[in-house]
């Protein structure tokens, strides 16, 4: 049986076998697989299974399906520690990466999309869980953008390789998915060997979980997951299909956006600890909102491709601000509360991300502009309640219609 260290004890383990360096872990071993499924994903599907608008939605609504069911991740951890499902949760992408190229069909596509999407949203579930409850809420912005910038940087790593590699070795996506998927799978069993089990001083509530002083936090939640999913699964797509960019060329502009974000991501985390939730995710809803006005330009005046890449590398930059909802909920949250909610919350991010694709992706066939006007649309929406957060939110503060006794000045 693995060994259960209390968080307070883990000090005096090595340094790198600590919670912390066990987060950093995590987040090298989950972009290795799931960059190397979403850097091919867009030429694999078009040339392999003859994709257009309408089908790529439909895989992302499927893909999006087990984020939706995340909730589900309070029954699991009733019989098994977050750690372990989180770690667990790895492995399954890992291997469901790895397998993809073998079914190069729609039916095959989607089951395996289906699978490792199980692991890759239940891990992110769990991982978001266990980052507030080991990281104190004094260093937690600052942390949460230094992690930003590891899984950055490993994704940054993960599509050089592509693409300095692929036309020189002839790489192929069977070859290629599998390296990643089993580098992933192997970490992940690695840390399950490697590490203690580490226990929060809070047990967490493993019961449904939804209050309504958290309403803010879900509106935010579920809007996120909405524009979200528009950028996640067009943006790359309409650089494919409307510019005709080749693997290398589309892993090129990842590289470019990662580069950026890698050095963004930790100032993204000082941001909000400087400033505030409130004001950083206001700066994040407003870019979001011209940005995607401008991906409208592209379709309706003729924008081209350098206007384009622009856009799509001032997105990510902009959703990285997206830290501070992580941070707002940790301000706000009952202790026992972290995990139970992080499965609702991730639920509440993915219905419209279940819902939205398939009938964005028939939109798409008639206007892909009109795509990206209604996510500025969407981002508005945010901006309006971001703009309800606390300067200093607390338990018992969460929105600015509350106003306790003894609230700090605004």
């Amino acid at each position: 049986m693995a060994r259960l260290v209390p968080l307070a004890d883990a000090r005096q383990l090595p340094a790198w076998r600590r919670p912390i360096a066990l987060l950093f872990l995590m987040a090298f071993a989950m972009p290795i697989g799931f960059s190397v499924w979403l850097a091919l994903l867009n030429n694999f599907v078009v040339e392999a299974a003859d994709f257009d608008g309408a089908d790529i939605g439909l895989l992302h609504a499927i893909r999006e399906i087990p984020g939706f069911l995340a909730v589900g991740v309070i029954v699991v951890i009733m019989f098994m520690r977050e750690q372990v499902l989180g770690l667990i949760s790895l492995v399954m992408l890992g291997l469901g990466t790895a397998v993809t190229a073998k079914f190069p069909e729609l039916t095959g596509i989607l089951i395996l999309t289906f699978i490792s999407s199980v692991g890759f949203h239940y891990y992110e579930t769990v991982n978001q869980s266990l980052q507030l409850q080991w990281i104190g809420k004094e260093r937690a912005p600052q942390m949460l953008g230094w992690l930003m910038s590891a899984g950055f940087t490993v994704t940054f790593l993960v599509y050089s390789v592509i693409m300095l590699l692929w036309e020189p070795l002839g790489l192929t996506y069977n070859t290629v998915y599998m390296v990643g998927g089993v580098i992933t799978a192997a970490i992940a069993v690695f840390a399950m060997i490697a590490y203690p089990q580490f226990e929060a001083p809070t047990p967490q509530l493993k019961t449904f979980v939804l209050r309504k002083r958290y309403w803010l936090y879900y509106a935010l939640q579920f809007m996120s997951g909405a524009r979200r999913q528009i950028f996640m699964v067009f943006a790359g797509f309409m650089m494919v299909e409307k510019f005709g960019f080749q693997v290398h060329e589309l892993t090129a502009l990842y590289l470019i956006n990662l580069m950026i974000n890698i050095l963004v991501a930790p100032l993204l985390g000082r941001i909000v600890q400087v400033y505030g939730e409130r004001k950083a995710l206001a700066f994040e809803y407003t870019g979001l909102v011209l940005v995607f006005l401008a991906y409208g330009g592209v379709y309706f005046l003729g924008w081209g491709i350098v206007v384009a890449a622009t856009l799509y590398v001032l997105d990510h930059i902009f959703f990285g601000l997206a830290l501070a909802l992580k941070t707002y909920f940790q301000k706000i949250a009952d202790p026992q509360d972290i995990a139970p909610t992080a499965a609702a919350a991730f639920t509440i991010n993915h219905i419209a991300a279940v819902g939205l694709p398939l009938p964005l992706g028939l939109l798409w066939l008639v206007s892909p502009g009109a795509v990206f006007l209604l996510a500025a649309g969407m981002a508005a929406i945010s901006l309006t309640l971001a703009l309800m957060i606390p300067r200093h939110p607390v338990p018992g503060y969460e929105t600015r219609f509350v106003t306790p006794a003894a609230t700090p000045a605004e």
